[in-house]
């Protein structure tokens, strides 16, 4: 790989080694889908980007920059899915399209049910692992976030799914997205409203790390950087926001949980089928926010 002063993102992908993958396919829950990323052209009801897409630009760009074949990308992850059904249903999907990379990251919907058994999803995770490996592809694994505000309640079962993950990866060789140890993310603003699903600027800036968890040097150096410090938060505009998130998200969130349905409920893949990749013409504009 290419090396580059310490601070210094490369400027250009000519001078960043080709990644060696040639076909990539995303498999998991909304985090992978892209929730709520939305294309420079679109809207945010329309087929979001996130940083798994983003990931896929970036290899293909690197790749391209070389004099190779653009990368192969599918995405089959769909909001709302649990680890086993990503594993049942996803999986078995992604390997019969031969990639030679997966990414696999789900969990974050488990983990927040009260009666999960962490030790029981990471064993599901394990034996996908195990399965993908067995076909010679590699595996891109997501250490979970570590939550603050109303969803700190997570963090002691976050924190031993992502022991379980990082000794699943060291056993089966498998890559690891370290999603707990992203400083930035403790800003509020690179999260959604629903403060479930990162913007825009959190998926590129989880994108520059998925590089790095790859082995490859990031397009921006700078990704962890904290923004610039925001102006103080009166209480009563506080307290009003938390209000508002609740009734908007919190119990439309807790009404599904009771009729055992979920936001992906008759949703299909986005891209189902691996394709050249930016299909139709499908990239952004990846310059930092300030």
């Amino acid at each position: 790989m290419s090396e580059h002063p310490p601070g210094k993102a490369p400027t250009a992908h000519a001078d960043v080694a080709a990644p060696r993958w040639e076909r990539y396919i995303a498999v998991g829950d909304s985090f992978s889908e892209g929730l709520w990323d939305p294309y420079p052209t679109s809207t945010p009801d329309d087929v979001q980007r996130g940083w798994a897409d983003r990931l896929a630009e970036a290899l293909s760009a690197r790749r391209e920059a070389a004099g190779l074949e653009p990368l192969e990308y599918a995405n089959l992850a769909i909001r709302g899915r649990l680890l086993r059904p990503i594993v049942a249903e996803q999986v078995p999907v992604a390997l019969a399209a031969e990639p030679d990379l997966v990414s696999l990251v789900g969990g974050g919907n488990d983990i927040l049910r009260p009666g999960v058994d962490v030790d029981d999803i990471s064993q599901a995770l394990e034996d996908a692992v195990v399965t993908i490996r067995a076909t010679g592809a590699d595996v891109l694994l997501g250490a979970g976030f570590k939550a603050g505000g109303a969803l700190s309640f997570t963090r002691g079962r976050v924190g031993v799914y992502n022991a379980n993950i990082w000794s699943i990866a060291r056993k089966h060789r498998a890559y690891v997205l370290d999603l707990w140890s992203l400083r930035s993310l403790a800003d509020l603003r690179l999260w959604a409203d629903d403060r479930l699903h990162l913007t825009s600027e959190g998926h590129r800036r989880v994108m520059n790390a998925a590089l790095e968890a790859l082995d490859l040097a990031p397009d921006d150096a700078a990704y962890d950087e904290p923004l610039a410090p925001p102006p103080p938060a009166p209480f009563v505009e506080k307290a009003k926001a938390d209000a508002e998130w609740a009734r908007e998200y919190v119990v439309p969130w807790v009404k599904r949980r009771i009729t055992h349905t979920s936001s992906g409920d008759g949703r299909a893949p986005k891209w189902p089928q691996p394709i050249r990749w930016p299909a139709d013409g499908r990239a952004g504009d990846d310059a930092p926010s300030a």
